[in-house]
């Protein structure tokens, strides 16, 4: 199983960062927006529509304030196995790190979704970071 980590620095309060990762139904609106178009909830899920155009369904599995953690599993035909950890952590200087682990099967799919999360990685920082405000 492929295992994907970025750690991403983000100009902001570790808290601010915290809120926007916790809003599971504004992916589009408050985390990333531009790489995703669309979230709309259903139940547990989130059906998210991408700027390339794939939507997938996200599962919400655990959300943990305490630990400013949240996990997700996506539900596909085309992925056997997708599971997805995002944590917020101080990182000093009032700037939050964002640790966002993807393991995923078949490994083939690895380094599409290794790109997709750099861009995510992007949009977080420029949706975010200090100089958005």
């Amino acid at each position: 199983m492929a295992s994907i980590h970025k750690d991403i620095i983000i100009d902001a309060n570790p808290n601010d960062v915290w809120d926007a990762v916790r809003d599971f139904g504004a992916l589009h609106t408050r985390l990333v927006p531009g790489f995703v178009l669309d979230t709309r909830l259903d139940g547990d899920a989130r059906i998210v529509t991408f700027s390339n155009g794939t939507v997938a369904r996200e599962l919400l599995v655990d959300c943990d304030d305490a630990r400013r953690r949240l996990v997700y599993a996506v539900i596909s035909e085309r992925i056997k196995q997708h599971s997805a950890s995002v944590q917020v952590t101080a990182e000093g200087d009032g700037r939050s790190r964002l640790a966002w682990t993807v393991d995923v099967l078949p490994n083939e799919i690895a380094p599409y979704m290794n790109a997709q999360m750099d861009q995510a990685a992007l949009a977080m920082q420029n949706a975010l970071g200090k100089a958005a405000a």
